[in-house]
């Protein structure tokens, strides 16, 4: 099984996100998913997460995620004040949004931390600082869990008409900059 957590301010987008990938892994991949929020009576831009779990066998586990494969943080400044590294199981990944380099972060842990300024990049296709969709564009790309083509599907699939070729936009500069395509 693999378990993803992102980390996000309400209102940004996080269960969206986590919703998405599982759609993409579920309808369009052929797998089982669940995705789900943790939160309680917090108000916009409070930290919140969002869980995604995706197997090729039905997931009986309906528990929050405790020990994860992969972390997503949205916004940079939840690691000053949420502890994003726990529970991230030895050689997973950490792909955070901001302008620094990996190295930059002085970070406990087996595991890999990679960077992609995905606020820059909704600024500049959604005209709006959320970065859920790029995130995750980022996150098929670090990860493989799902193909870029179910997450284009997803977006299809999940996302209201009038957002969807600007969101798959953003997806795809997303995946091709962590890839190192230009």
């Amino acid at each position: 099984m693999i378990e993803v957590r992102w980390h996000a301010r309400g209102g940004q987008g996080g269960f969206t996100a986590a919703k998405l990938l599982g759609l993409a892994a579920s309808v369009f991949e052929d797998n089982y998913a669940q995705a789900f929020p943790s939160f309680g009576p917090e108000r916009r831009g409070a930290p919140v997460l969002g869980f995604t779990r995706i197997d090729d066998k039905p997931i009986d586990d309906h528990s929050q995620v405790y020990e994860c494969d992969y972390v997503v943080v949205l916004d940079e400044t939840l690691m000053e004040v949420v502890n994003v590294t726990n529970g991230l199981k030895n050689g997973g990944i950490l792909l955070i949004n901001t302008e620094a380099a990996p190295e930059s972060f002085k970070l406990e842990g087996n595991f890999k931390v990679v960077t992609l300024n995905a606020t820059d990049i909704a600024l500049k296709v959604l005209k709006a600082p959320i970065t859920n969709t790029t995130m995750m564009g980022a996150l098929a790309a670090v990860s493989g869990i799902v193909g870029i083509e179910s997450v284009l599907n997803a977006i299809d699939a999940g996302m209201p008409e009038n957002l969807r070729e600007k969101n798959k936009k953003a997806v795809m500069i997303a995946y091709d900059a962590v890839r190192g395509v230009k």
